[in-house]
């Protein structure tokens, strides 16, 4: 089996300042702080009563809220079971990216990190940043140096994102030159295909960044400033570290099939239930056009304001949708299904999984898993994760 080098080694003292500088060690207080849970309930309830009450009224929608109730339960069952395993997809990414051979995690534990980070997300947090900070948070705990840890949080991000990217290019090309069947507006095809190449050629370049960056800045530089450049250089650093850790899931699939298998089919379960959620409203979609229309509205995922995207997501798949040509009514409906489904569905578990995660890190301690003053410098070259 194919083995990659992933990131450099760093020097004791370079992990101290890095773990003290980016990142802190305490524990997210996300379902612990009742302030926060009241707060963010307060926005959650109030940018639900906007999207399903106040737009339909506003744009002629009440047929929409009345078909909501008219679901087919068989289709809608077949949604919620691919939200199963939109939930066994994600456990694989976090599995595959972290890697057996750089930390054991039993799939009990991998499970409640995943879940935890998912509910994270989806309230506390846009584009992911929640769940990424819990999960970085566990990492720790379970024994994982801080760079390492951070690392591998960013070659999460980059090979879910990378197909997310890919799709919005590929898609979008196809539905264009119409080698797939559906509408093919130019706003909705090549605009976001070409966005989403330039965004994948970034990544790449950043990927270039040498891994000893940090030292060829100590080397020429000295004093207040020098300690500055230093930090600067952290973050693209790290970022390019894991990027390249992302790529070498690519140019060896053999070793990285779980992360890359995990990323493809968390993105193709969530388009499944979409697709059957349209099919509870007996709307027939090209498949396509389905596909784009997710990718174009989970843009929205990205607006800062709203938790998880709360409302912002919501709008902003209906409005793709209804670019290419669908009927409004039936896109409300569909899409506030697959709402339900995949993103309120997976929050109860999530926060069970949350406390569950917290019992596991107590053990963890007790067993002496992490080791704060302890820094590992070894680096083995290792095969890709889950290999």
């Amino acid at each position: 089996m194919a083995s990659v080098r992933e990131e450099r080694p760093q020097s004791a003292s370079e992990h101290d300042e890095t773990a003290r500088e980016m990142v802190a060690e305490a524990e997210p207080s996300f379902f612990a702080n009742p302030k926060r849970l009241i707060q963010t309930g307060i926005a959650v309830v109030l940018l639900l009563v906007a999207i399903y009450v106040l737009v339909p009224r506003l744009f002629d929608l009440q047929d929409a809220l009345d078909k909501i109730g008219e679901g087919d339960p068989v289709w809608i069952a077949i949604g919620v079971v691919c939200c199963v395993a939109m939930f066994a997809a994600y456990v694989a990414l976090f599995r595959g990216v972290v890697g057996e051979h750089v930390i054991h995690l039993e799939w009990k534990e991998s499970y409640q990190i995943t879940m935890a980070g998912l509910a994270a997300t989806r309230l506390f947090s846009a584009g992911g940043a929640g769940g990424i900070l819990l999960s970085y948070w566990a990492l720790r705990k379970a024994g994982m140096e801080p760079r390492r840890a951070i690392c591998r949080m960013v070659a999460l991000l980059v090979v879910l994102y990378s197909v997310y990217l890919a799709a919005l290019v590929i898609f979008g090309i196809l539905l264009r030159t119409h080698v797939l069947s559906g509408e093919a507006p130019l706003s909705g095809t090549v605009i976001p295909a070409a966005l989403a190449a330039a965004a994948i050629v970034i990544g790449l370049l950043l990927a270039l960044v040498p891994d000893d960056i940090e030292r060829r800045i100590e080397r020429h530089t000295s004093g207040r400033f020098g300690r500055i450049a230093q930090r600067l250089a952290t973050a693209p650093a790290t970022f390019a570290q894991g990027v390249r850790t992302a790529i070498a899931f690519v140019r060896h699939p053999s070793s990285g099939a779980m992360a890359l298998g995990g990323a493809i089919g968390f993105w193709a379960a969530n388009i499944a239930i979409l697709w059957a959620s349209f099919h509870a409203f007996d709307v027939s979609v090209p498949l396509g056009v389905v596909i784009q229309g997710f990718f174009l509205g989970m843009l929205a995922n990205l607006i800062p304001f709203a938790p998880g995207g709360v409302g912002a997501v919501d709008a902003g798949m209906i409005g793709a949708f209804v670019l290419f040509g669908l009927p409004s009514a039936e896109v409300f409906a569909a899409v506030l299904t697959y709402r339900v489904i995949a993103f309120w569905l997976p929050i109860p578990p999530g926060i069970v999984a949350f406390f569950q995660l917290r019992t596991t890190v107590n053990r963890w301690e007790r067993e002496g898993r992490e080791r704060p003053d302890r820094i590992d410098v070894r680096e083995p070259e290792t095969a890709a994760a889950g290999s």
